[in-house]
């Protein structure tokens, strides 16, 4: 069986979600901290290893190394997330079992050419919910 990988278009995922849409226009570096933090009780209460890429404004593209076991990128500036997300599915996808969450269509037919399955902002929210419930469940039987 191949490790599943999980590549998250973070601005995406912001802007689709209100509750993050509405962080960040008060503080964008609290919103994608909060998405963070979502992707990695995903990541801990499933077998995915996630990425995270969000659009940067530096001159090259940058690893900020992992955040809580969540890789994350920048894309570097005149380049977008997208086409990092596409690299990294053109170049896994053949020996791992990759997953993009996107919203941008172009996005996510590009992906699946490579080979990768792709979801939606409201397909990986309900991915996050249900490993959430998952640990909650398994914490009350704990308990009782």
């Amino acid at each position: 069986m191949k490790q599943k990988i999980l590549l998250v278009d973070g601005h995406s995922m912001i802007f689709d979600w209100e509750d993050l849409a509405s962080l960040h226009r008060r503080n964008t570096a609290a919103a994608r901290e909060e998405l963070i933090r979502k992707l990695n009780g995903l990541q801990d209460n499933s077998d995915w290893t996630i990425a995270v890429v969000f659009d940067g404004t530096g001159t090259k593209a940058a690893s900020d190394g992992t955040t809580n076991g969540i890789a994350v990128f920048y894309s570097k500036s005149g380049q977008t997330a997208d086409s990092i997300i596409e690299r990294l599915a053109a170049k896994y996808a053949t020996d791992y079992e990759v997953t993009v969450a996107t919203n941008d269509r172009m996005e996510r037919t590009t992906a699946e050419a490579f080979g990768s399955l792709t979801i939606s902002g409201i397909q990986l929210r309900a991915e996050i919910e249900s490993a959430y419930n998952a640990v909650r469940e398994t914490i009350r039987r704990l308990r009782h």
